[in-house]
């Protein structure tokens, strides 16, 4: 298959691939739109098997990110970077200095920021060499570390969805968390709070018994986790948890999480909605994070200092949105994927329709 045959592709503005013999980058930015605005999205590192699993995994991401900076009524489009290597073996100052070149060489039509494998630190080496950075520290528009917005937007999504499948608040609700990095950590202390029972995984396993301490959480196995005794299941690792081999293990109603891509395929989509089992769309739930940098993004242009208040403002309507993609599911009996990708595509072609008409 081509890269213009995959299904993942779907009408991407560019992929653009970049090497650097001397740091060894072999990296991937992925333009899916820029109908919103710039492009915006995070940079991931992973030590994917092939290239092929590179592309794949960033026209997925880079998709996604159009949808979730659309549905969270941002003036951004949706773009994503992969590095391919081993993030724990392979990171180095150079390395990230070239990819800062490479995001240069892109003319500003992609915005990059953390993502998996990727730290702030990494990406002060980026900035020497691309204005295009957020998510750093040491300047007035700076967000800081944006783990805590995602995972309180994931937080009131996963009330939300329990209110309505379960008709009640989180107070012994079980809940299982698959992944326990930032957001799914934050995630976890937040739940705890509210008084969730958890059930966690992660493969690393430090984190792990880290956060399961602080929230007097149950532990188990990475393979395990499908198979708990749980009210809800919160996906916070890599994408495709969700899948029809993975599917018939869940004993959740709700799945709700900070993970992104959690639909293996459509199919799963479909097949949670033929089960009954109440799924928050990953784009709509998981969109705090964009949030903030989208916060900063703007202060940068702007030459402003960091505005707080508009974040929380932009939180509060993602939260309303969630809501809309269930209330209109429930009404037209549909599964709630689907209604979601239909409202973001129809806020990126209503954009276009407007410039076009201007």
């Amino acid at each position: 298959m081509t890269l213009f045959d995959s299904p993942s592709f779907e009408g991407h503005q560019g992929v653009h691939a970049f090497y650097d013999a001397a740091s060894g980058l072999k990296c991937i930015i992925a333009i899916h739109s820029t109908v919103r605005g710039p492009a915006a999205g995070g940079c991931r590192m992973w030590n994917y098997a092939t290239a092929e699993d590179a592309l794949e995994d960033a026209l997925k991401l880079s998709r996604a990110m159009s949808y979730k900076n659309a549905m969270a009524d941002l003036e951004l489009g949706g773009g994503k970077s992969v590095i391919i290597g081993d993030a724990r073996t392979a990171k180095t100052p150079a390395l990230f200095e070239a990819f800062g070149r490479a995001v240069e060489d892109v003319g500003g039509r992609y915005w990059t920021a953390e993502d998996v494998g990727v730290s702030p630190a990494d990406l002060a080496h980026a900035r020497k060499h691309t204005r295009y950075v957020a998510g750093l520290d040491g300047h007035p528009a700076a967000s800081g570390d944006p783990s805590p917005i995602p995972a309180e937007g994931v937080f009131r999504g996963v009330r939300l969805c329990v209110e309505r499948a379960l008709k009640r608040d989180l107070d012994g609700v079980r809940v299982a968390i698959q992944g326990v990095g930032h957001v799914g950590a934050h995630l976890a202390e937040k739940l705890h709070a509210a008084g969730a029972k958890l059930i966690l995984t992660d493969v690393n396993a430090e984190a792990l018994r880290r956060v399961a301490a602080a929230t007097d959480a149950e532990i188990v196995a990475p393979s395990a986790i499908f198979d708990v005794d749980a009210d809800v299941f919160a996906p916070c690792a890599l994408g495709g948890a969700i899948s029809l081999d993975t599917l018939p293990r869940l004993r959740a109603r709700v799945i709700a999480g900070g993970a992104n891509n959690q639909l293996a395929d459509p199919a799963a989509g479909v097949e949670l909605f033929r089960r009954g089992i109440l799924y928050a769309p990953d784009y709509v739930i998981n969109g705090g994070g964009i949030i903030n940098v989208a916060g900063e993004i703007r202060a940068l242009e702007r030459d402003e200092a960091f505005d707080p208040e508009w974040v929380d403002a932009k939180l509060d309507r993602l939260a309303l949105t969630l809501e809309e993609v269930l209330e209109q599911a429930l009404r037209e009996h549909r599964p709630t994927h689907e209604v979601a990708n239909e409202i973001a595509r129809s806020r990126i072609s209503g954009v276009a329709e407007k410039r076009a008409a201007a």
